[in-house]
């Protein structure tokens, strides 16, 4: 079989494979710092353009999107592979053992910012394309690359350009390499993810801090105000008491729970891990309904009064509360945030709140055809039964394609469950590296099979 021509010639070339990644992942593109970025794009641009793909570095108002093409042939399918160019800050540099963009192999894995989220798992898919040309002279399905160069800071332009672009990403699925495999190291295809919306709730009580003695009991405590804020949001029992929050929700369909019992579970080794004794409330919710069908409120920081050493009596006058909300289909940030305002009306009229963004969720039908094909390349390349997710907790801009283009949109991590992501000594494993590369050369196998313009039967 011509895969089987593929696989050995990725085999044969690994030394090469590793020592490019490492020279990709060197260079530094911090979209929220604006370090690298417009020189990881054109290098992208250059890495595309060997392909043989029709290629260029798209300007947008923020960070350019890379898009490429190879193939238009309209009896073959067409595959959209998505990541993202930019990653996330280093800091704190103190705890790396080796610098982040001076890529290290240590341990049977390389070490360096980037290497798992994204680039070395949309790397993964380039060298797939790459060994089908060196093989076979020509891909068996069409593809279309994205690469986004703002998804750490929220992509809070790639709605507006799959919209302005939208011709031009026309596909028949959405495929993602982002994200860890299953603790236990088996391999996930995941239909959908959360959404979420940020947003800081302000107190303000006075013009300016005072003396906690001298008017104590009878100027307000911006803290306290927000504390008792906080309180009518959510009860002791984990619910959340927003009206109207919920309304919008779809459940989980029967096929939905039918795949989430499947999911290998060890509630006692996650709670080991994070050194805790229960998991959040409410008590009695099952684990993957948690991170799958409901949405959460967070408190991601409470600021106000004094902080420091010792002891100041002080009494604030402002205080802020940072928050966001994850959202479950078919919930909206706008949605959201009308409840969220209607809500501190009712019980602090004089907090304000301050949207800070958000992103929509996302949701593929776990019944989609195009999962089947996706299955079964991912069992030829590594030779086991994937796990299928209906959602995952994480947000991903995946709504532009379920929702703008109308696509089945589907994410295949490539990366380890402990890649350290968004931290420091972020890393992936060689052989998981390796083993994308033939997850992304299945792929293009077995989508060259199907029929262009419809999901297989």
């Amino acid at each position: 079989m011509m895969l089987d021509r593929v696989f050995a010639h990725i085999r044969s070339h690994e030394a090469d494979y590793l020592a490019r990644v490492m020279d990709y992942v060197r260079h530094p593109s911090i979209s929220a710092q604006n370090i690298g970025i417009t020189d990881v794009a054109a290098l992208l641009v250059n890495m595309l353009g060997a392909l043989g793909m029709q290629v260029e570095a798209v300007p947008t108002k923020g960070h350019p999107m890379v898009l490429g093409r190879r193939g238009h042939d309209p009896a073959k399918p067409t595959v959209l592979l998505y990541g993202h160019y930019d990653v996330q800050p280093p800091e704190p540099l103190d705890q790396w053992i080796s610098p982040p963009f001076e890529p290290t192999i240590r341990d049977g894995r390389i070490w360096a910012r980037g290497i798992g989220d994204n680039k070395g798992q949309h790397f993964a898919q380039l060298m797939a394309i790459e060994a089908w040309l060196a093989v076979a002279g020509e891909l068996p399905c069409n593809v279309i690359f994205l690469l986004e160069g703002e998804e750490e800071i929220g992509s809070p332009r790639i709605a507006d350009f799959v919209r302005d672009h939208a011709d031009r990403l026309r596909a028949d699925l959405v495929v993602t390499a982002d994200g860890p495999l299953h603790a236990s190291g088996l391999p996930v295809i995941t239909f959908g993810v959360r959404g979420m919306v940020s947003f800081d709730l302000v107190a303000r009580t006075a013009n300016n801090d005072t003396h906690s003695g001298n008017h104590g009991g009878t100027m307000p405590n911006a803290i306290w105000t927000l504390v008792h804020l906080l309180a009518s949001m959510k009860t002791p029992g984990g619910e959340i008491t927003i009206a109207g929050l919920h309304d919008p929700i779809i459940p989980p369909s029967a096929a939905e729970r039918d795949a989430v019992a499947r999911l290998p579970l060890d509630v006692a080794g996650y709670k080991r891990g994070l050194d805790i004794a229960e998991l959040d409330a409410p008590r009695d919710r099952p684990f993957w309904d948690r991170l799958m069908f409901h949405p959460t409120l967070t408190i991601n920081g409470l600021h106000g009064g004094y902080g420091g050493a010792g002891s100041k009596s002080v009494l604030p006058h402002e205080a802020v509360a940072k928050c966001d909300i994850r959202l479950v289909e078919a919930m909206t940030p706008d949605q959201v945030i009308d409840c969220v305002r209607a809500h501190v009306a009712r019980h602090a009229p004089g907090v304000t709140v301050v949207a800070r963004g958000g992103m929509l969720p996302s949701k593929t039908p776990i019944t989609s055809a195009w999962a089947g094909v996706i299955r079964e390349a991912v069992i030829a390349a590594r030779g086991v039964e994937p796990l299928m997710y209906p959602v995952v907790g994480g947000s991903l801009p995946d709504y532009v394609f379920t929702k703008i283009l109308k696509t089945d949109a589907f994410v295949v991590p490539y990366a380890n469950f402990d890649e350290a992501n968004h931290a420091p000594n972020e890393n992936l494993e060689i052989a998981l590296f390796y083993a994308g590369i033939r997850t992304g050369a299945a792929l293009l196998h077995h989508l060259g099979q199907m029929t262009p313009g419809r999901a297989p039967a």
